[in-house]
């Protein structure tokens, strides 16, 4: 940690320093990169809101993509906030009265979070990788190391090691895809975001539910695993812990050297969500692995611009 970072113990920062920290917090990753979340920043604290403009309300009837989505957003934004040497107190669901309020993040006085100020460097490095990985497996030390991250939000991280069990995700992808395209879904829905700054269409992945199946397919064929997480009940609060955990283990495979992606289309339909734990309610699926031997760097995702997602004061 920085001189000038150790220096924020005894002070609080001013909007701009949140402000900054918000354009962080924007490159977390989100369900089909939707990018659902608006905040509103004032001086030493950043509230998050969900935005129910993008909200796909014929793929997330019960709005658990976006709650997750935004629980990765508010994670970002904790370890942009530790990387930057603030400490932070955070209020989730504050407003009962006022649902798309998801959390309301404090700068504190204090010593920032030690494990969040590490994955700071993260954010820049971190990328959404659907293609084949190297056939060398990641080791359980490594796997235990996620497994730890994801624990410490209140989740649990459990690997899908068997030909049965990823067939069985592999099933649930295909239901989840057609229940979509034929039952609920809307051509302009799927295709159309009405407000500036948003990400253009063509910057987007064309189909991410093929890309996940081409994702779960590859898991089979290469080195890589698949990790569910689960939450111990399905509740808001849950989903939004889950987020932050999928934040805080696609950051922290990223410092390990994995590449990963989030995969959560396989896991929409109530039979997808049951694979393997029935005790437990899975939310998300990740897949990490080794980066093939020479594979380019990929290119960041498009973001929304920062002005286009602050609310008023």
């Amino acid at each position: 940690m920085s001189t000038e970072a150790i220096r924020c113990v005894d002070r609080l920062p001013g909007a701009d320093a949140m402000r900054r920290a918000v354009e962080l917090a924007l490159r977390a990753p989100s369900v089909q990169n939707s990018q659902p979340w608006r905040w509103r920043v004032r001086r030493g604290s950043v509230e998050l809101h969900a935005d129910d403009g993008r909200h796909r309300s014929a793929e997330d009837p019960d709005r658990r993509d976006l709650v997750i989505s935004c629980g990765a957003a508010l994670h970002h934004l904790r370890v942009a906030l530790a990387g930057a040497g603030w400490a932070c107190r955070v209020t989730r669901l504050p407003d009962p009265g006022e649902p798309a309020h998801l959390a309301t993040v404090e700068a504190v006085p204090g010593l920032p979070d030690r494990a969040d100020a590490q994955l700071r460097p993260m954010i820049d490095r971190r990328r959404t990788d659907r293609r084949r990985f190297g056939l060398r497996p990641v080791r359980r030390a490594l796997l235990d190391t996620l497994r730890e991250r994801a624990a410490a939000e209140g989740t649990g991280l459990h690997p899908l090691t068997c030909d049965a069990a990823l067939a069985r995700l592999d099933a649930a992808l295909a239901e989840a895809a057609t229940r979509i395209r034929y039952v609920i879904g809307t051509p302009d829905e799927l295709t159309v975001w009405p407000e500036p700054g948003a990400t253009p269409l063509q910057d987007r992945p064309p189909d991410h539910r093929r890309a996940e199946a081409r994702a779960i397919g590859a898991a089979a064929a290469d080195g890589s695993c698949l990790l569910v997480l689960t939450t111990p009940a399905d509740s808001i609060a849950d989903r939004l812990a889950t987020g932050e955990a999928a934040s805080a283990v696609l950051l922290t495979a990223t410092g390990l050297g994995l590449a990963s992606t989030l995969l959560s289309q396989a896991l929409t339909t109530t039979r997808a969500r049951r694979p393997d734990a029935p005790a437990e309610h899975p939310q998300v699926a990740v897949r990490v692995g080794w980066p093939t031997d020479g594979a380019a760097r990929l290119p960041a995702t498009p973001r929304r611009l920062l002005d286009s997602v602050l609310l008023p004061d």
